[in-house]
């Protein structure tokens, strides 16, 4: 039997798989927060959880703001976080409240993270006269609050740092100019693709393609005009390392310290998907247009020109990664200055024949060390300070390679380079968890 059409539900098609919460519905009555049902007070708390996973930090940090926000209203949270979503239930007098929350994508900005730090901090002293509602509006200020950059400005910070890092990997000027152009447009077609809400492969596959062309495209140019040496080509890696997922391979990390084993693996996927779709990308490219990740041409500086243009690379280097976080200028500088004293460590030691791997870690020890009293005497997230300035340590170059080799049918060649590159990996949070385990006492105990 057939039903009529006005009997019929209609489906709506649409492009939007992520639909949001509504949260001043949970807001039932206009009276303090602390008199609120379980429901309301419990909702407030998973949606400060939701919103400091948004920013891109680990889940122990999200689950201690969780925390912070259930013990000030009464409540026990027990959360479990990954990548984009978390549960969490609620418990209070014999009763409790469970939800589960996700996110539509992983992000980072370390700008809504200071803000979202700071109204757990201070929680307790400014909200808890307030009502659900006027808290959920303070809530609403800091998700809708824009970005400090537009997409040119994030291109040019992407510019900036890729630039450096390729300085830093043994590249001259050539490779560097090159490699800037590529870069700064390859960054803002990514970032006008996630203003498009474009999935993270798609994204990272584009604009891996755009800086390379982009760089081959400037570096014909060069060699018709002065007639550059072939040799210069293969700075088109430095060109494509803005998609480094720094947080998330180092949250990952951090997380597993932590035996936070759910976010860890979760952030952990995430970052090797990135890496791969972009590696992968990069040598589909370079097979198309014949270009080679040759050794860079010496640039026979002496050591002490070296070790100070290091510093300044390293500093502009931390100081890009760190606009594409979205921190503030001032956010930015500091890391920078971490950043270069860290990762020119690190290259010192590495080049008086300590091991990569070896050298990683104490730079990451290093830069865990400086973040702490930073940390305590300008307020700024720790994660903030310390993963922007470990960033260019992560060996894109050396992942790369790896690749390249493999796909080649170098199978002993990719394998030797992955090694090392996941050495490395492995070595950075290690040395940023030893830091934390010295300077932060909270972060040292498992309870």
């Amino acid at each position: 039997m057939s039903s009529s059409p006005e009997n019929q539900t209609r489906i709506v098609p649409s492009h939007h798989h992520h639909m949001n919460i509504r949260w001043h519905t949970f807001a039932q009555e206009d009276r303090p927060i602390t008199e609120a049902s379980l429901s309301e007070r419990a909702a407030l708390v998973g949606r400060v959880g939701l919103l400091m996973l948004s920013c891109g930090t680990g889940a122990w940090r999200v689950r201690a703001a969780m925390d912070t926000i259930a013990r000030n209203l009464g409540l026990t949270c027990a959360a479990d976080v990954g990548l984009t979503s978390l549960s969490y239930t609620c418990f209070e007098h014999g009763h409790h409240y469970s939800q589960t929350l996700s996110l539509p994508a992983s992000g980072v900005n370390t700008d809504k993270l200071t803000a979202m730090e700071d109204f757990v901090d201070n929680f307790a002293g400014n909200c808890l006269t307030m009502t659900d509602k006027e808290i959920h509006d303070r809530l609403d200020a800091i998700a809708g609050k824009p970005g400090n950059f537009s997409a040119l400005q994030v291109g040019l910070a992407s510019a900036l740092a890729c630039a450096a890092f390729v300085f830093l990997l043994g590249g001259g000027p050539i490779e560097m100019f090159c490699c800037f152009f590529g870069a700064g447009v390859g960054n803002w077609l990514r970032r006008i693709m996630g203003g498009h809400k474009m999935t993270v492969i798609a994204s990272t596959a584009v604009s891996v393609a755009a800086a390379c062309v982009v760089y081959l495209i400037v570096f014909r140019l060069l060699k018709l005009a002065f007639g550059v040496s072939q040799a210069h080509e293969a700075g088109y890696i430095g060109a494509m390392l803005f998609v480094i997922p720094g947080f998330p391979f180092i949250t990952s990390g951090l997380d597993i310290a932590k035996q936070d084993m759910r976010s860890g693996l979760e952030r952990g996927t995430f970052a090797i998907m990135v890496i791969t779709v972009a590696t992968l990308t990069g040598w589909v490219v370079a097979m198309i247009v014949h270009l080679q990740p040759q050794n860079f041409i010496e640039l026979g500086l002496g050591p002490i020109a070296l070790c100070l243009l290091r510093l300044l690379a390293s500093w502009c280097g931390v100081f890009g990664f760190s606009i594409m976080f979205n921190s503030p200028v001032k956010m930015s500088a500091i890391a920078g200055i971490i950043g270069a004293l860290a990762n020119t460590l690190r290259l010192e030691l590495a080049g008086f024949g300590m091991p990569a791997a070896v050298a990683a870690f104490l730079g990451a020890l290093l830069a865990g060390l400086l973040a702490s009293p930073l940390n305590r005497r300008l307020g700024y997230p720790r994660i903030s300070l310390t993963v922007p300035s470990i960033v260019i340590m992560v060996p894109g170059l050396y992942m790369y390679r790896a690749m390249f080799n493999l796909g080649l049918d170098s199978l002993g060649v990719g394998a030797s380079w992955m090694v090392k590159a996941l050495l490395m990996v492995v070595a950075l949070p290690l040395g940023l968890a030893a830091a934390r385990i010295l300077t932060d006492r909270s972060w040292r105990h498992i309870g």
